[in-house]
This record gives C-alpha cells, sequence and structure tokens, in this order.
C-alpha cells in the first residue's frame, strides 16, 4: 500500500496486482481500483513493475519482469542468496540495467540532504548507524525460511546508508554479534562493525527488541559532524546547527514522502520518460541503486552472519569483504550453519 499510495502521488496509474494468493490480490486489486492477475501476466502493459514479494521469490518475479520488457524496482534485501543476487544482476545486464534496488532511505530528502554535507565533510572518522524498532507483528520475518532476522531485513536499511555514507571507500571487512528471544529462531538484534579501506570503522545497531523506532545517523570528521534522524521524525543537524528539509506537499503523504518512496518513484519515470531506457549510468540515485548495489548490500550482510556463526563457534570473528563464503546459502545458514 505505500507503493501504491506513493505511485498515486507521483502520478502513475497502477494497472494490475499479483500475490501469491488469489484472495490478497483480489482485496488488494479491490482497495487500489485495478484488477488483479497471476505473476505470469505482469507485466500487463505496464512500464514499472514492484517486485515487494518475500526475499526468496525476488529473483524469480525480478527476472521474469525484466525479460518481458519492464523497468523493475525490487525491493530490499534483493535477494536470499548472492547466488540468487547474482541471477538478478546478470538478468539486469541483459536487459540493459532496466532495474532499480528499492532502498527508499536512499532517495529520502534527509538523506539526500545528510549526503552532501558528509561529502563536504571530507575523510570520515566515526559513523554510528542505529535502525532499533520493534518487533514485527504481520508477515514471516521471524521464520528462518525469510532468509534471516532483523539483520538481514532491517538491517539492509542501516548498511545501505553506510555503503553510501563511505562514499569511495571501499568496505573491507565485517564483524558482527546476533542475539536472538527464546520464542523465535531468528536474530532480533545485531551489533556490526564494518570497516572501510581508509581505517574508518562503522558501527550499525539493528534491533526488533524496542518498545518505539529510533532509525539516526551520526558522522564527524576532522571538520564537522553530521546528525540525521530518519524515524520517528526527520531532523538534520550539522555541527550542532539544524538543517532544513523539503516538507511535503498538502496533498502527499507526508511518511511516503519523508522516508522517500515518493522520489523512488518519480525518479524511476524521470529515468524511463527521458531515455525511453532507464538509462542506468545516470547520476541521479535511482542510477546509483541498481542490482549490483543491491547485492553489495547483501554481502555485507552475508558476510555479518558468517562472522557470528564462526565467533560463537569460536573462530576468528573478522569477515573479510568481498565475502568469500558459499553463494547459495542465506545469510541465516550462514549463521546458523556456515561453511
Amino acid at each position: 500500500m505505500i507503493h501504491a499510495i506513493a505511485a498515486e502521488a507521483a502520478g502513475l496509474p497502477i494497472l494490475a496486482v499479483a500475490s501469491r494468493t488469489i484472495a490478497h490480490a483480489a482485496e488488494r486489486a479491490e482497495q487500489i481500483g485495478c484488477r488483479s492477475v497471476g505473476f505470469d501476466e505482469l507485466p500487463g502493459g505496464a512500464d514499472i513493475v514492484i517486485v515487494a514479494t518475500p526475499p526468496a521469490l525476488h529473483a524469480e518475479h525480478a527476472i521474469a519482469a525484466l525479460v518481458a520488457g519492464a523497468t523493475v524496482l525490487v525491493e530490499k534485501p534483493l535477494a536470499t542468496t548472492l547466488a540468487q543476487a547474482d541471477a538478478i544482476v546478470h538478468a539486469a545486464h541483459e536487459a540493459g540495467g532496466r532495474m532499480i534496488y528499492a532502498e527508499n532511505q536512499a532517495f529520502a530528502p534527509v538523506t539526500g540532504q545528510a549526503l552532501r554535507l558528509l561529502a563536504d565533510l571530507g575523510p570520515l572518522e566515526y559513523l554510528d548507524i542505529r535502525a532499533l524498532s520493534p518487533r514485527p507483528t504481520w508477515g514471516d520475518f521471524l521464520t528462518s525460511g525469510w532468509g534471516g532476522g532483523c539483520l538481514f531485513d532491517l538491517g539492509a536499511h542501516p548498511i545501505a546508508l553506510a555503503l553510501l555514507a563511505a562514499g569511495d571507500d571501499t568496505p573491507t571487512s565485517v564483524s558482527a554479534l546476533l542475539r536472538s528471544s527464546a520464542d523465535f529462531e531468528v536474530d532480533d538484534h545485531a551489533l556490526v562493525d564494518l570497516e572501510f579501506a581508509s581505517g574508518l570503522h562503522a558501527r550499525i545497531e539493528v534491533s526488533w527488541r524496542e518498545a518505539t523506532t529510533t532509525w539516526d545517523l551520526q558522522a564527524s570528521s576532522a571538520t564537522g559532524v553530521v546528525r540525521a534522524e530518519l524515524l520517528p521524525v526527520t531532523g538534520l543537524e550539522h555541527n550542532g546547527e539544524p538543517v532544513g528539509l523539503a516538507t511535503a506537499p498538502l496533498s502527499v503523504d507526508e511518511f511516503v514522502h519523508d522516508l522517500g518512496y515518493l522520489e523512488q518513484l518519480q525518479q524511476t519515470r524521470d529515468l524511463i520518460e527521458s531515455t525511453g531506457a532507464a538509462d542506468m549510468t545516470s547520476h541521479s540515485m535511482a542510477g546509483r541503486m541498481d542490482a549490483e548495489f543491491g547485492r553489495h548490500v547483501l554481502d555485507v550482510i552475508c558476510g555479518a552472519y558468517h562472522s557470528a556463526g564462526r565467533a560463537e563457534r569460536g573462530d576468528a570473528a573478522v569477515e573479510p569483504l568481498p565475502f568469500a563464503g558459499r553463494r547459495d546459502r542465506t545469510p541465516f545458514e550462514l549463521w546458523r550453519i556456515g561453511d
């Protein structure tokens, strides 16, 4: 429904909805005012297909839409295994790069402004990102079949922000500590140390144990400090002084605007309209959020889960990047089973 609200605000008509069950597809289609179809009927005349199915189905659905000639937005995480991510990247290349990794926070106004400020700071010396939320009460997020727990699903957001904040600095290793509650098997709290080639260590904390939601970023260099808040409200400070942010038009849902969902679809539309083939060499954020970026995020996630498993088994906890382990295992399997 968030994507539907964003599509309406962007002036993009929704032609069809598909879901894993006929009943769910019909229910959502009735709410939106369009027709329900099977997955094999997509793109159903549309220019854009949004893949928001469970991560294990992303590769199948994204590749089918790409082959059918659509531009595809794939929700995070890109896939459940690096092998699936490789298949998506290959299909995107074969289709001329018409795929966008739907990391909505990359498109958020506060993120764009923060990244511009960070670029002016010079080499970063400190980077701390948190995504702390209550436990999800819907979907299959708490099952191992999802692919992983909070670090896999929620953690894709702060890891993407860390990679963007670091700019051209390359991640070289990752280590992680994962915890899970007694009533389910996946992780619901994670502490991650992501080291970059410059020596920068990004600290990332992800949790499903909180009573309220707090998503924020702090970074500093020898020349200044930037702090950004994404939830529960957006805000930005540079050297302790507030920085003004773009506000949502009166006709647009504030949440959809502030968390980047609207800008994400607008840039997707602009890419298609300006080039006819969604030229992914564009300098827009849509041009940066390609299939390879989504795979890069998953690579860090897989390394972090493998690191946590090795530490629990008494091995070295630091995992070199890019991840060199098995590409056919989910993050959860890399944590609990290893190689």
